[in-house]
């Protein structure tokens, strides 16, 4: 019986272990990294690649040198090379030549207005000059004055008409004639039983063109029959 007890005794002391005095928690430890083992006991091989360090990336090839020229290619390129040069002095020459003619034809069309203005000019001051002899009778109160003034005015309207007609001025005659509208312009119309219906009864203003060009068109008045809207 007291082999019991001892036995007791000591299975109790060993299950229940006697506590003295406080204790420091234990500090986890680093977790470590364990080679995961096949079935047959050995390191997996994809867990071992894994584990080696990179291999040092391979230096890229080379590239290979061009191939040589001959001398017949080489020859070639020196005559394209001379050509192309042989071109583009051409070409410098082309456009410096095509920007002198435009400076040039500038200056010579410039210059031609200049003239074709000096020439009316000149023609145009004899009829200044007798403009002023036909104010300067006016202003003499002698007799037949006035009968003096209008002969004046009449040759001074004559020589301007010639002056400016030799200069290229025609005048525009529209009455009596069909209404053109490249030249005439209407005014109005007027019922008229004598002239043409669409024929200009009545210039109001002449009309005056530059050779072929209009530089004033004509007003006229334009026939209608009678009792027509």
């Amino acid at each position: 019986m007291m082999t019991q007890m001892n036995n007791d005794t000591k299975i109790a002391t060993e299950t229940e272990p006697v506590q003295s005095g406080p204790q420091a928690e234990p500090r986890p430890s680093a977790p470590q990294s364990v080679p995961l083992l096949s079935d047959s006991g050995a390191p997996d091989e994809g867990e071992a690649a894994a584990a080696e360090p990179p291999a040092a990336s391979e230096a890229p090839a080379a590239p290979a040198p061009p191939p040589a020229l001959t001398p017949a290619q080489l020859e070639e390129l020196r005559a394209k090379a001379a050509k192309a040069n042989e071109h583009w002095d051409l070409y410098l020459r082309a456009a410096a030549d095509l920007e002198n003619y435009k400076k040039r034809a500038a200056r010579e069309r410039l210059e031609s207005t200049r003239s074709a203005q000096e020439s009316v000019l000149a023609k145009l001051l004899p009829v200044l000059d007798n403009f002023e002899m036909a104010l300067a009778a006016a202003n003499n109160s002698q007799a037949g004055a006035v009968e003096a003034l209008k002969a004046g005015v009449t040759l001074i309207s004559q020589q301007l008409r010639q002056t400016l007609t030799e200069t290229g001025l025609e005048e525009i005659d529209a009455a009596g004639q069909a209404f053109d509208p490249r030249w005439h312009e209407a005014v109005s119309q007027q019922e008229c039983a004598d002239a043409p219906e669409g024929h200009v009864v009545r210039q109001l203003r002449k009309g005056y063109k530059f050779r072929d060009r209009l530089l004033r068109p004509a007003s006229v008045i334009v026939a209608k029959k009678p009792g027509a809207p």
